[in-house]
């Protein structure tokens, strides 16, 4: 019996600990955001608000404050005329690009498992 006890309470953290990563990484934008600064390295707000599509002036700045917060990027401001503000990864944020990669992976498999099934349906 204390074997499963101990199992449920190692259960328990596992769970939390993926609540807190959803908790850090949920929304609309947020995985599109970090992935967009992942392949590109550094990139400015105008590139990132081309790069997510529908998002707006407002949401982005609303998400990247958030990532800053959970210290998934750091934004620099260069000293250019006009000013340039330019987001990076940290090196906690960089631990999420093997996350970003095996999601896209993960996303394209699924697609065309998908679009095979609805085709082999359709015969």
């Amino acid at each position: 019996m204390e074997c499963k006890q101990n199992f449920q309470q190692d259960r328990k953290k596992e769970m939390m600990a993926i609540h807190d990563a959803m908790d850090v990484l949920n929304g609309k934008w947020k995985m599109y955001i970090i992935s967009s600064i992942c392949h590109y390295t550094k990139r400015r707000f105008s590139d990132i608000l081309n790069d997510v599509p529908g998002i707006s002036n407002k949401m982005l700045s609303k998400e990247l404050k958030e990532l800053e917060t959970n210290k998934l990027i750091e934004r620099t401001v260069l000293d250019t005329h006009p000013v340039t503000v330019q987001y990076a990864l940290t090196k906690h944020g960089k631990t999420l690009q093997t996350i970003i990669e095996n999601l896209t992976s993960w996303g394209m498999e699924h697609r065309k498992e998908i679009i095979r099934k609805d085709h082999v349906e359709q015969l």
